[in-house]
């Protein structure tokens, strides 16, 4: 068992809001994108996402994220 009081300890468990971020803080890459919109990483979607980011920038993972 973890002593971390951030720890997940069971299944199921809800993430606290402090361990959750976009990652707004570096670069937003192609499969960042594709894994945010719920999609597998294939080639197609990574063109899309690529297109997405040439478009919007890191913009377009803010708009999927709540």
């Amino acid at each position: 068992m973890n002593d971390r009081p951030d720890s997940i300890q069971w299944p199921g468990a809800v993430t606290p809001d402090a361990l959750l971020h976009t990652g707004s803080g570096g670069e937003v890459t192609p499969e960042d994108l594709v894994l945010a919109s719920g999609r597998d990483i294939t080639p197609e979607t990574l063109a899309w996402a690529e297109r997405k980011l040439a478009e919007e920038g890191p913009a377009a993972l803010e708009k999927l994220l709540p």
